[in-house]
Order: structure tokens, then C-alpha cells, then sequence
């Protein structure tokens, strides 16, 4: 199966350009995540037991015809639209690997968002990572560390946490009911413990196992990952080994910039959750420039990043885990 376009863009924008259009994409999407329920463009609504899409009951009603029109109706209402889905959702992943990831996923955006402020906070966008990352990078980047950050942190882990579990709420049950029971303080007591539930859980997701999550936890990312591995072409950030030795002069900014907390120069197998987002090529790019020399990483076909030659080792500020 071909795929077309999966060579990375060339020319003076190269990672840096394309992350203008990434942040608009996801913002665009993240809107759309919080407004298809009230806008009725896709939920479930447990009142009347059947999903809304794009203002229309989708119901199967084979109540009082045929046989062959209750198949034709599960084929055309049912089967068809599951196939086109999920054949175009594999389709992109065997291609582009876990774009959507990148490119448009809510949870991921928050996971970025969160990652930065935690870095201004403690040096570190995860608690678990070891060693603190440089308020100063070789690719320009700088971060200045101070606690006065914690209390954005702790808000934006409880507003985002807290607005996702209404949000989920109002995918299953109806928009206006959601709101205006919140606004009159009338929530019902099941609505009400899905709620605190819910917030409870998200909180500790966002603020302790966000990439983590990602990583090993989301069905739909493992999926496009799994779908990814299998093509040997796809598009991916690939390592060229034959300009190793300029990663001497670096500090590894490509490891610090991953929000998924991966080592790009590494070979594909270990870089199966790579989300497309081009962060890490964007810094690569940045110092490459600085010393006036072609980025080793680069978005192409192929097999990914091969692993480092024995004589040229990652630079001591590795620290990407």
C-alpha cells in the first residue's frame, strides 16, 4: 500500500513553520472537542438510547419492514460508516504513524501545555524525570525555573481535569440539561459522582502519568502505533548517522523538546509512540543552523533512527526517559 506524501517538507520554514500550522490544527480541534455535544455534531445520548451525529438520530428503527431492508439499513447505517472510519483512521496511521496524536488530539495538547508549565516550575516537564533539563539550550531555547510556577501548574491540572469531565459528561448525556443543572446548582446525584469521579481521575492523570499515558495507556494510540510499525515506508523522524559527530556540539535539545519523553536518534522499535509532532526536528534544525551544518534528524521514509555509532555517544545532557 503507497503513501502518498509522507516525505518531510523541505525549504527555509522546514519544523519551525509547521508548528504555526500544528497549533492551529490542535487548537481548532480541541474547540471542536468541547462544542460537537452542545453543537450536536456527535454523542451519545444515554435519555433516548441511541447516538447523535451531525444533528440526526443515528438509529438502525427495523421496526415494520423487510428483511432485506432491516440489512440494507445495518450496512448503510451501521457497518459502512464503521468500515470508512476505521479503514481511513488505519490508513493514516500505516502512513503517518500517530498523527493524530500529534497533530490533533485534546489529551495531547494538554499533555504539551502542561509539560511547559511544569518545566518553568521544577525544571522537568514530569515528575519522574530524573535530572532537571537546562534553563538554557544549545537550540535557543530558554526556560528560567522558579516555583512561583506551581500554583499555574496545580490551576491548569484542576481547570482541565475539571472541563474535560464536564465535557465528557455532556457527550452522554444532553448539552443544555449538563449546563443548566451546573449553572442552578442542581446537579443530579449520578451526575454529581461523575463528575467528582471523574475530575478526581483526571487530575491525577494530568499531573502524575500524562505522557505515560500516552505511551502505554491509550488504546487508540497503541493502535496507530502497532498499524505504523508494520510499514517499513512510513513517514517518520529519521537519524542520519553520517552526520553524528555534529551531535557533539549539542545537548541533546532534540531528547528535551519530546513531550512523549523519547530519544529520537534511537532506532524505530523504540520510537513506536513518536507523535508526529516535529518538536524534536524543529530543535535539531535550530542548532544545525547555529553551526551551519545539515540537521542529522529529518521527517522521511524509511527505517528510523539508527541507533548511534559506538565512537560518537549521545552528549552527557541526555536525559529524555
Amino acid at each position: 500500500m503507497s503513501c502518498p506524501g509522507v516525505n518531510g517538507a523541505k525549504g527555509a520554514k522546514g519544523a519551525d513553520g509547521r508548528q504555526g500550522q500544528r497549533l492551529l490544527l490542535r487548537s481548532a480541534f480541541f474547540a471542536l472537542f468541547l462544542l460537537a455535544p452542545a453543537l450536536d455534531l456527535f454523542r451519545l445520548d444515554l435519555t433516548q438510547g441511541h447516538f447523535v451525529v451531525l444533528g440526526q438520530d443515528w438509529v438502525l428503527d427495523v421496526r415494520g419492514v423487510t428483511a432485506e431492508q432491516a440489512a440494507w439499513r445495518l450496512v448503510t447505517r451501521a457497518f459502512l460508516p464503521l468500515a470508512i472510519v476505521i479503514g481511513g483512521f488505519a490508513y493514516v496511521s500505516w502512513c503517518w504513524g500517530r498523527l493524530y496524536c500529534g497533530w490533533l488530539c485534546p489529551h495531547y495538547s494538554v499533555v504539551e501545555t502542561i509539560n511547559a508549565l511544569m518545566r518553568r516550575a521544577i525544571g522537568k516537564p514530569s515528575l519522574w524525570q530524573n535530572k532537571r533539563l537546562p534553563e538554557r539550550q544549545r537550540d535557543g531555547t530558554v526556560v528560567q525555573q522558579s516555583r512561583a510556577w506551581w500554583p499555574l501548574v496545580l490551576l491548569a491540572v484542576v481547570f482541565f481535569a475539571l472541563l474535560w469531565a464536564i465535557t465528557l459528561l455532556t457527550y452522554l448525556l444532553p448539552p443544555a440539561v449538563v449546563w443548566g443543572n451546573l449553572l442552578n446548582a442542581s446537579l443530579t446525584p449520578n451526575q454529581l459522582s461523575f463528575l467528582a469521579v471523574a475530575t478526581v481521575l483526571l487530575m491525577l492523570e494530568f499531573a502524575l502519568t500524562r505522557h505515560l499515558f500516552c505511551r502505554y495507556g491509550c488504546a487508540l494510540g497503541l493502535a496507530q502505533s502497532l498499524v505504523w510499525m508494520g510499514n517499513g515506508r512510513a513517514r517518520q523522524v529519521s537519524f542520519d548517522r553520517t552526520r553524528a559527530r555534529s551531535c557533539a556540539a549539542c545537548d541533546a535539545s532534540c531528547e528535551h523538546a519530546c513531550p512523549m519523553r523519547l530519544k529520537p536518534r534511537q532506532i524505530k522499535r523504540r520510537m513506536s509512540t513518536c507523535t508526529q509532532c516535529e518538536l524534536c526536528v524543529q530543535a535539531c534544525e535550530r542548532v544545525s543552523s547555529s553551526l551551519g551544518q545539515a540537521a542529522p534528524l529529518a521527517l522521511g521514509r524509511g527505517e528510523a533512527g539508527s541507533a548511534l555509532p559506538r565512537r560518537v555517544r549521545p552528549p552527557a545532557g541526555s536525559t529524555a526517559g
